[in-house]
């Protein structure tokens, strides 16, 4: 078997690895690392030169991806996006929210909603906090 197939399947289990270690990411560095000596071997190099790409590239890869990645993890609540930055957000009921439903205004967009308290009964007007998103359905309190 040839030495580039070897390190490029040593390069996928190590990737399917960092999938089933969610939070790690120490495993996906070192697969990139394995890719780069696949590279190497596949044009020519020997297996000594593969073995440096792949030990100067994990230590690269690791020392400079790592601390990226992690600090991406680590995000502060102001800086995420989609439908997790509504959690928190302040609403105005349009139309009367209960445990059925009901309609809330969301930084200028209309939103369906529950009342996260099912015996509640918001009416419109009334200002309520977003407490999560389910779907397209934002549930609320006041």
């Amino acid at each position: 078997m040839p030495s580039w197939l070897l390190w490029t399947l040593f390069a996928l289990a190590l990737a399917v690895g960092e999938i089933f270690t969610p939070g790690m990411f120490f495993l996906g560095p070192v697969a990139l690392a394995a890719g780069a000596a696949a590279i190497v071997a596949a044009a020519g190099g020997g297996w000594i030169a593969s073995l440096i790409v792949f030990g100067l590239g994990s230590i690269a890869s690791l020392l400079l991806l790592r601390p990226l990645a992690r600090s991406h993890i680590r995000q502060p609540a102001q800086m995420r996006t989609g439908a997790a930055a509504l959690v928190g957000a302040r609403a105005v009921v349009i139309e009367r929210v209960d445990a059925d439903g009901g309609r809330v205004k969301i930084g200028g967009e209309v939103w369906s909603a529950r009342a996260l308290d099912e015996h509640s009964v918001i009416e419109p007007g009334a200002r309520v906090q977003v407490a999560e998103i389910e779907g397209a359905t934002a549930l609320v309190y006041e």
